[in-house]
């Protein structure tokens, strides 16, 4: 099975120069764990959740939030997106993916194409549904 029959191909995307604030609301509002980066039609760089609560202040909403708490949330993409992302191709195998994923310890690969355009997205989670669809038959 190639990577495109199990891609999301309805992928959110910030800009290198979007704040951690608006950031924050994306994940909370869509409910992912991963954020493309796109800079001129190209993937720069990927943002996890994790490297978003690395990033911010965990006193933000709480009644010990201080000015420098909400000061972590105007910090840009660029400043904490995993650079050089690892990448899949729509033709990569399910097992080529998931063989990147574990070398290279990462939760999601984002499918681009030769020249960089997003096209996708594929988690360690599609992975496992694939695996567990296949098993069924």
């Amino acid at each position: 099975m190639a990577i495109a029959d199990l891609m999301s191909c309805q992928v959110v995307t910030v800009t290198p120069e979007q704040d951690l604030d608006a950031i924050r609301r994306l994940f909370d509002e869509h409910r992912f764990h991963h954020v493309l980066v796109v800079d001129r039609d190209r993937l720069v760089g990927v943002i996890s959740d994790r490297d978003l609560l690395r990033a911010t202040s965990p006193f933000i909403d709480t009644l010990a939030e201080r000015p420098q708490d909400l000061a972590t949330l105007r910090k840009r993409a660029h400043q904490i997106m995993s650079r050089e992302p690892i990448v899949a191709h729509r033709d990569d195998s399910v097992a080529q993916a998931a063989a990147a994923m574990l070398a290279h310890r990462v939760s999601c690969l984002p499918v681009v194409t030769p020249d960089g355009r997003v096209e996708g997205i594929v988690s360690w989670r599609d992975l496992m549904r694939s695996l567990v669809d296949e098993a069924k038959r």
